[in-house]
């Protein structure tokens, strides 16, 4: 049978999560911080430890509601981000009073040029859709065991792909690109979703509990652009 609860208010709620995560993330990644580590002098955006929790959400949404589900949710994050970077433009263009001094600021934070636009956008659906398709791959292999191995399995494909598409299409060529920077920015967003896995275990078992749904994506038609399949996943519980 299908889902009973697609749009409950814990299914809006966890949506809403993961697309301000995302579209946030965006913004603050206009931040570098610096730190030493064993010796290595260290740059990375401060996205670094917001974007993470858009893949937490979107495993969250893809172990519980199924892989149907988070192929609409990661589309309408695309749409959001779309709509904020639109309007993020129309606020650059717009002429500055002459009192206010910020114009250069705002440019900085809130600019985006095409490459760099392209290459967010890419890696973000490259990576989310890895993310989703592995761990609802998984979960019918390990028959719904094993949680933490999906999580983390599907974050070193999803994140991978998603920091090299990013980085590689934003800053190849630039002075301050480097391989080491995407080894140590991918490392940084597993790590952080690793020890988030507790808290995962908590809200996904929540969530099934309350929702009364454990969703496999035993027939379920993966093309990432088939957003109303009609096939049923298999819902347990």
């Amino acid at each position: 049978m299908d889902s009973p609860v697609k749009y409950s208010y814990r299914f809006v709620v966890i949506t809403a999560l993961f697309v301000t995560c995302y579209i946030t993330a965006n913004i603050v990644g206009g931040k570098m911080m610096g730190f030493g580590l064993f010796g290595w002098q260290i740059s990375l955006p401060a996205a670094v430890v917001l974007f993470p929790f858009s893949y937490i959400f979107g495993d969250i949404l893809t172990e519980v509601y199924g892989y149907r589900q988070a192929r609409r949710v990661i589309w309408l994050g695309f749409l959001c981000n779309l709509v904020f970077v639109i309007f993020a433009m129309v606020g650059q263009v717009l002429p500055p009073a002459p009192l206010w001094p910020n114009q250069a600021a705002y440019e900085t934070i809130l600019g985006y040029t095409p490459r760099l636009f392209a290459a967010s956008v890419l890696g973000y659906l490259v990576g989310e859709f890895c993310n989703s398709f592995v761990l609802a791959r998984l979960k019918v292999l390990t028959k719904g065991r094993w949680l933490w191995t999906r999580t983390i399995s599907s974050t070193v494909v999803g994140e991978g792909a998603d920091t090299v598409i990013w980085i590689v299409g934003a800053y190849y060529g630039q002075p301050f690109f480097s391989w080491t920077t995407i080894l140590w920015h991918w490392l940084a967003k597993v790590g952080i979703e690793a020890v988030a896995t507790p808290g995962t275990y908590w809200t996904v078992n929540s969530l099934k509990r309350y929702e009364g749904v454990d969703t496999f994506d035993r027939q379920t038609n993966f093309n990432p652009f088939r957003l109303w399949d009609k096939r049923k996943e298999t819902v347990s519980g």
